[in-house]
């Protein structure tokens, strides 16, 4: 799967050719919004995207002030079911929260890696962090998560949720998506989620 990394308006055509809804947090929230990056299957059709709330995580910043940034991305993932590829000449597998939990948590590590590691070992912890994102996603009733209750459109629903030196991530499901999340410097426990109405709020 290809992954778009187009931000700001330029951000808004991919989001807009997505059949299904996006998340974000509610109108609670009245900070800055923004788009992150669309996944595309190869055949163009959107698969998932990432929409964040507060600070646009930067490892630039974190270097200077590694508390500073306080963000939460909300991760949505089209409900798919197993389906052969564009090309006819694999199969894809259906998506399920374990999808948006192994986004979520893929996105949580690609912005806060310690950004003082040596050049010469950024790649084995990488890697080693990367396999040990996979486990946890696809064991989700494991020891590595517990439960958090969150409003999604105003209805309580249940989410695997866990805590790491880096931030936190969460992953559950909506009517026709799956969602993730994660953040770090704003505490996962009073969010509230609903679908996104107005794109154009995440692209100033």
């Amino acid at each position: 799967m290809e992954t778009r990394t187009d931000t700001a308006s330029g951000a808004v055509d991919g989001y807009l050719m997505a059949d299904f809804p996006w998340y974000g947090l509610d109108g609670a929230f009245t900070g800055r919004r923004w788009l992150g990056a669309v996944g595309v299957s190869a055949d163009g059709t959107v698969e998932h995207g990432s929409i964040g709330h507060g600070d646009e995580p930067s490892l630039k910043a974190e270097a200077a002030d590694p508390e500073g940034q306080r963000f939460a991305v909300v991760v949505t993932v089209a409900r798919r079911p197993g389906r052969r590829s564009a090309d006819g000449t694999g199969v894809l597998e259906a998506t399920s929260v374990t999808t948006a939990a192994w986004l979520a948590g893929s996105g949580l590590l690609s912005c806060t890696w310690p950004t003082h590691m040596e050049r010469a070992l950024r790649q084995d912890w990488m890697d080693q962090q990367t396999a040990t994102a996979w486990e946890l996603a696809d064991d989700l009733a494991g020891p590595g998560w517990s439960a958090l209750t969150l409003p999604v459109d105003g209805e309580p629903t249940p989410f695997h949720y866990r805590e790491s030196e880096y931030g936190w991530v969460m992953a559950g499901a909506a009517r026709g998506v799956h969602l993730g999340a994660y953040g770090r410097g704003m505490s996962a426990y009073g969010l509230a989620l609903s679908v996104v109405r107005d794109l154009s709020l995440y692209a100033a």
